[in-house]
């Protein structure tokens, strides 16, 4: 029997000839990763080598990855206690990985693994992050964990009890239109599957549209692959994937390309074609209530907010500034954007789309994740409406439950950002 790509990772790091799914492995980790939330695991580290009279230690400083990205600079003294706390043991271990707040090396961590050349091919990555599912994008099998059970990997150098999840083939085929992209497509299949679709399982996708999509809207469409409730999403390893990690990331070992068996069993497969797919909106309070653009058109909103994890990379920025050259951010409306690096910042001055956003009366922000978590950076108001290109809009999620979020893309942000209103980008610009 034929395994799909995430058995066949899983069965190297585990040392097995084979494993199929509810099996339980316990695989060899490439890279743990963590982000403020360090704090919490350096603390159920030191629980575990409480009495033991030997130095809470990892198992591999190189294997580790910590950046700064939630709360950054921080908001308040806790948070930066809590990083000074981080920064004391990234010094102690000699934790090269580490991305303080610096334009040079700072920004959002699902960015910085990527473009710095942590991940590969074929490797096992964890993170303490949820959205840790970015990292398949690049043909890894990668997922988020808890504070105590990292700290348990950062002990072993293993991920402990781990089952093996069944696997759903997306099948993508077909041509976007214009202004439509790796975000509908995403959007569409979150509304297909529902929240709770693809729960305990992976998202693997194949298909005329994947092959031909670049490594940013891969990750994409990884980074919200957990939307749908799956533990991972993957696009399995090809020639893009080796050209974003020589190009980018300065890669010149390019880890194992793994593909599927052509015998390989898959739960259920779903196809989408997206050349009739248009603009695509979720609607509060939850990412699977997806509409296409049109059904809400002209819904005013007091804040647009381009940025994050999953639509804060170079071509996102450029599809925005496109929309927004030679216009001015709608009076009564606040634009906000987060570039996901400070190297994709740098770019973006250099290409003049920065430039664009503040002619436009847009506010850039530091790298970073901003009013993503609610923290800080962008908190709404009672009674607004945001429209973001991140990737939840739970209530509450940007800081006010009594304020509601609608998910769509760079395009849509923007084009909605001049009017005022939820607005379709194809409609002229």
């Amino acid at each position: 029997m034929g395994m799909t790509v995430v058995e066949k990772i899983l069965a190297n790091a585990s040392g097995a000839k084979s494993v199929k799914a509810s099996d339980v492995v316990e695989p060899r980790v490439d890279l743990a990763m963590s982000h403020e939330n360090a704090a919490l695991v350096i603390n159920q580290l030191n629980e575990i080598f409480q009495g033991t009279n030997r130095e809470p230690k990892p198992w591999d400083p190189g294997r580790i990855a910590i950046i700064f990205d939630h709360r950054v600079p921080a908001e308040g003294p806790k948070t930066a206690s809590n990083q000074k706390l981080i920064r004391g043991f990234v010094a102690r271990h000699g934790i090269t990985r580490f991305h303080d707040i610096r334009g040079d090396r700072g920004g959002i961590c699902h960015q910085i693994l990527p473009e710095w050349g942590y991940v590969l091919p074929g490797q096992v990555i964890v993170g303490t992050d949820s959205h840790t599912t970015s990292h398949g994008a690049l043909g890894a099998f990668s997922f988020g964990v808890g504070a105590t059970e990292m700290a348990s990997i950062w002990t072993l150098g293993v991920a402990l009890n781990i089952e093996v999840p069944p696997t759903i083939k997306a099948a993508v085929n077909g041509k976007f239109s214009r202004h439509v992209g790796p975000k509908d497509l995403i959007l569409h299949l979150i509304g297909r599957l529902t929240a709770k679709g693809a729960n305990f399982r992976v998202l693997e996708f194949h298909g005329e549209t994947i092959r031909n999509m670049s490594t940013s809207g891969r990750l994409v469409i990884c980074n919200m692959s957990v939307e749908a409730g799956a533990t991972s999403g993957i696009v399995p390893a090809d020639s893009e994937t080796e050209r974003y990690l020589r190009e980018e990331a300065g890669v010149t070992d390019f880890g194992e390309r793994v593909s599927p068996d052509a015998d390989a069993v898959y739960e259920s497969v779903v196809e989408i074609d997206v050349s009739g797919l248009g603009p695509q909106i979720a609607c509060p309070h939850t990412v699977d209530n997806v509409k296409p653009v049109e059904a809400i058109a002209g819904t005013p909103i007091q804040q647009v907010v381009i940025g994050s994890c999953t639509n804060g990379r170079l071509d996102d920025l450029e599809a925005a500034a496109a929309i927004l050259r030679g216009h001015k951010v709608a009076s009564g409306t606040r634009m906000l954007v987060f570039p996901a690096s400070g190297r994709i910042y740098a770019q973006a001055l250099e290409r003049g789309y920065v430039a664009e956003f503040v002619r436009a009366g847009a506010v850039v922000m530091n790298p970073g994740c901003g009013p993503c978590l609610g923290v800080h950076q962008g908190a709404l108001g009672d009674e607004e409406v945001a429209l973001a290109t991140t990737n939840r809009n739970f209530k509450g999620r940007m800081g006010n439950p009594k304020s509601e979020v609608y998910l769509c893309s760079p395009a849509v942000a923007a084009a909605s950002a001049v009017t005022g209103v939820i607005t379709d980008p194809r409609g002229g610009n």
